[in-house]
């Protein structure tokens, strides 16, 4: 339900069982994790290195998160036309809501939930949907403190490409995360109740997480055309990315209005509505949620600790030849005018 994916490898037990224990959002993405993992090795076709350090990546990462999308891996293949493109990327930069920023920036996310329990508990839309973001984004870490602090050392201690990176992305979330324990119960249904909860009151990003989810609202193509709509009208960089999963892959051969039919059903089209949530304003930096839940996540991890969720997509998950139709997909979605 959320931008984080699941890993696994194989050649540790412990590692397995790690990767049997997932949170709410990786079991709601699995769809966006196959298109993600997908883009990446597509693009890593390009070159043999590339290819074996995106299927060293993509180890494991399997049933099962808007959304997300843990996945953010290095520099690779990067050329001048998608520099070109990553300069047209930078234009107006919508500000989130203060919750919304102070989520991104909480050092202790358990006091940052319980400033918003109170106003979740009347009703807020913001703060009870805020609230699944973090339960989703600490539930990894707080169904087994333990074991997930091991498993990050037994990662680290891989010595792959992507394991610094991805154990400090772990580390970030234990500290983060630090005061939820397992009786906090932050697991999928708890957080399927309360993204419900959110969207009937009035929240378009859990609106559309459930829609990303399998579960939304109303099961017709009209409330999904709908749905669909009101996101794109609604230049609600959350929305965007809760979305973003189900307009990949899983839009294939499905009605999504003519007006986004372009932006939808391929295996670019999830990373063109996540790139246009980060466009709209979401924080996708360095440390950012969406890049921390990829890689902690999945394993999918950018080696420049400096390289956000554009340039790293545009370096390494485009292929060049595809970096304008991304580009193009994106400028439709948040009404840009391409700049050559």
């Amino acid at each position: 339900m959320s931008n984080a994916y699941t890993s696994g490898y194989p050649q540790n037990p412990r590692l397995t069982r790690a990767g049997a224990r997932v949170s709410g959002r990786v079991l709601a993405s699995l769809v966006g994790l196959a298109v993600l993992v997908g883009a990446f090795v597509y693009a890593g076709r390009r070159d043999p290195q590339a290819q074996a350090d995106a299927e060293q990546a993509a180890i494991g990462s399997s049933p099962a998160a808007r959304a997300p999308l843990t996945a953010p891996q290095s520099a690779v293949g990067g050329d001048d036309s998608a520099g070109a493109s990553a300069s047209r990327r930078k234009t107006r930069m919508p500000v989130q809501s203060p919750l919304r920023q102070q989520f991104e920036q909480a050092r202790d996310l358990y006091a940052y939930a319980q400033t918003l329990r109170s106003r979740a508990d009347a009703g807020e839309p913001e703060a009870i949907w805020l609230l699944t973001r973090v339960y989703d984004y600490c539930a990894n870490y707080s169904n087994a403190p333990v074991d997930y602090g091991n498993d990050t050392r037994a990662i680290e201690s891989m010595n792959m490409r992507s394991s610094a990176a991805m154990a400090a992305a772990r580390s970030r979330v234990s500290e983060r995360c630090a005061r939820f324990v397992p009786a906090d119960n932050l697991n999928y249904p708890m957080i399927l109740v309360k993204r419900v909860e959110a969207a009937k009151a009035g929240s378009l990003p859990a609106e559309a997480s459930l829609l990303a989810a399998g579960e939304p609202l109303e099961k017709t193509e009209d409330y999904r055309n709908n749905l669909i709509d009101r996101v794109v009208r609604s230049k609600d960089a959350d929305a965007f990315s809760a979305l973003a999963p189900v307009m990949g892959i899983a839009s294939n051969g499905r009605s999504t209005g003519s007006a986004y039919s372009r932006a939808a059903g391929t295996q670019f089209a999830e990373l063109a509505w996540q790139l246009a949530a980060c466009q709209l304003g979401q924080d996708c930096g360095p440390k950012s949620s969406l890049m921390t839940s990829y890689c902690a996540n999945g394993g999918i991890c950018s080696q420049d600790p400096q390289q956000d969720f554009a340039s790293f997509v545009y370096d390494a998950a485009i292929p060049r030849q595809g970096a304008d139709v991304v580009q193009e997909m994106v400028d439709s979605l948040t009404g840009e005018e391409r700049k050559q």
